[in-house]
């Protein structure tokens, strides 16, 4: 039954048996991890996790996707960060036969393993899977029903034989993101059924340390919505096994996930859909005591250094601060989704690439941080300076008042504080905007009685400024003066009120898919997705919306493969 206690209380420790070369840290015996009474204290221990993206999950090879292969140092510091348990994707579909028996390579269940051993020799949690096999052949179910089974048992009774001697603080994972063509979310919950339920047997059966580790099962699509939980419940029962965790995903409300729709904000329908993802999963599973392993989170295509951020900085922040809390609160245990070395942590210097949006998130581990309505006050150039006001968010905190670097600034002379409003008068204003060149002209930061403070970044901008262009439907450069100002969202419409562009239910288009900007190059583009999608002959409206609140008009038109650009 669920709750059952688990029967050992110490893991068996394991030396590698990897095939391929190893470096030093090779012979390390893995860390023996004293397990929690039940399940549910032992997924508390793996708070906070991480994932190595894109590695081993990559297609077709560990290093296929930009990441440089893993090593032991890689998990020496993640360890040091903080993190407790690590998650390890892994796509096995381009190193195993199509066919019956569906052998896996020795050498790549070899590598897999050494990855994994050395992770557990650094003392952390390990949860394996089957990755991005899910929509690669999994998904084929509807149609090849028995020979998806098949390649699924042999699957994992390949991987369960690998690893049923290894410790319990390894967990298996079914199947990522389960996913069938062609069904209907009825129809996909029972091919994800039977999927768990082969799982289940196949690792159970496969005898050593698997009759009684931890097994992790997700719903359909790793998706948080009452019908999939409910699903996972009733199959669950069904196994009469206490030592099982349930698995879901979640990055966001979508349109603020990728900034489209006008989702430019972590706005009050943003806060909800968080709030409402973790209140179903407590009330479904953590309050009755199945514990919960919320197996990937973050912004979708956030952070990305190769790309402009197309979510502006605070309410990234936003975001990550209140998803700690809320986690904190239904008692789920949460692992970052981190792609590699152009987001999170760099995998070849193994320095986090942004290391105060690392600093957030690990603030969020363990502590609510107060924060405000906006993380910039701009002042327009042209026009004279007046006081501006931002409303506080406390988060259970209290204000202490407000700082730039080590000199605190004055209440009463330098801001006001009524309520939550916070206003900055003209006077301090105009002295921390100095020579108003465009941009930062200085950081100040709100500072509560715990958690991290919140930055404000004083702005000079005037108007944007866009010039004529021409180009083709390969991608149109719009020559653009910032002036300080950041890009927050694009318009499109036609003259009779229909939306331009691929995303065809919102005039406001995709940031980064539809339109991108490029501050250092003075540029705006207009990208090949987006300008194909436009009418020929027929002139579309966009409406540029800055930061700052500042909006320009712009008129595309597409004639076959040329298109015009003029400011209105």
């Amino acid at each position: 039954m669920l709750g059952l206690l688990l029967a050992l209380v110490t893991m068996i420790g394991v030396t590698s048996t990897a095939a391929l070369a190893a470096p030093a840290h090779q012979g390390s015996p893995p860390t023996r991890l004293a397990l929690a009474a039940s399940p549910m204290d032992t997924v508390a221990a793996m708070q906070p996790s991480w994932n190595m993206g894109n590695t081993l999950d990559a297609i077709p090879d560990e290093t296929s996707w930009g990441n440089p292969a893993a090593t032991k140092a890689l998990f020496d510091t993640i360890k040091s960060q903080g993190f407790r348990s690590v998650r390890i994707p892994v796509t096995w579909t381009d190193h195993q036969s199509a066919s019956a028996p569906y052998t896996i390579d020795a050498a790549w269940m070899n590598r897999v393993k050494q990855v994994v051993d050395w992770a557990l020799a650094d003392g952390l949690y390990v949860v394996l899977n089957v990755h991005h096999d899910s929509w690669q052949w999994i998904a084929t179910m509807p149609t090849d029903h028995d020979g998806v089974l098949a390649r699924f048992k042999a699957t994992w009774t390949q991987i369960a034989a690998t690893f049923k001697d290894s410790p319990r603080s390894l967990l298996l994972e079914s199947n990522n993101e389960p996913q069938f063509n062609n069904t209907t979310d009825a129809q996909g919950i029972q091919y994800n059924d039977e999927l768990n339920t082969a799982f289940h047997s196949v690792v159970r059966q496969s005898g050593g340390n698997n009759a009684t580790r931890l097994l992790v099962l997700p719903t359909l699509h790793t998706n948080s919505g009452q019908t999939f939980l409910d699903a996972l419940a009733a199959n669950m029962k069904s196994f009469n096994d206490g030592n099982l965790v349930v698995t879901v995903h979640y990055y966001g409300y979508y349109p603020f996930s990728v900034n489209v729709a006008g989702g430019t904000q972590f706005d009050a329908t943003s806060q909800k859909d968080m709030t409402d993802h973790f209140a179903r999963i407590r009330a479904t599973f953590t309050s009755k005591g199945i514990p919960v392993y919320n197996g990937e989170y973050g912004l979708l295509g956030y952070p990305d250094s190769n790309h402009p951020s197309r979510i502006e900085r605070g309410e990234a922040l936003k975001f990550y601060e209140q998803f700690g809390y809320e986690a904190r609160t239904a008692r789920v245990t949460t692992a970052l989704w981190d792609p590699g070395t152009w987001a999170y942590l760099n995998r070849t210097t193994l320095q986090w690439s942004d290391p105060a949006l690392f600093a957030a998130i690990r603030s969020s581990w363990t502590a609510r941080s107060g924060t405000a309505s906006s993380d910039r006050i701009f002042l327009a150039k042209s026009s004279a300076i007046t006081a501006r006001t931002l409303t506080l968010n406390p988060n259970g905190r209290t204000f202490r008042g407000l700082w730039q670097g080590s000199t605190r600034l004055a209440q009463g002379k330098d801001y006001t504080v009524s309520g939550n409003q916070l206003t900055l008068t003209a006077a301090a204003l105009t002295r921390l905007a100095g020579k108003r060149a465009y941009g930062t002209n200085a950081t100040v930061e709100a500072r509560y009685s715990g958690g991290l403070p919140w930055k404000i970044y004083v702005t000079t901008y005037d108007r944007p400024v866009l010039s004529d262009a021409t180009g083709s439907t390969s991608g149109l450069t719009i020559p653009t003066q910032y002036r300080g100002d950041q890009l927050a969202t694009m318009e499109a419409t036609y003259a009779d009120g229909s939306n331009a562009g691929p995303v065809n239910w919102s005039p406001y288009q995709e940031f980064n898919v539809s339109f991108s900007p490029d501050y250092s190059g003075n540029g705006l583009l207009l990208t090949s997705d987006f300008l194909n999608a436009l009418r020929d002959n027929t002139q579309a409206t966009l409406v540029f919306h800055f930061w700052s609140g500042a909006t320009v008009t712009y008129r595309v038109t597409k004639n076959a493969g040329s298109v015009t650009g003029t400011v209105d």
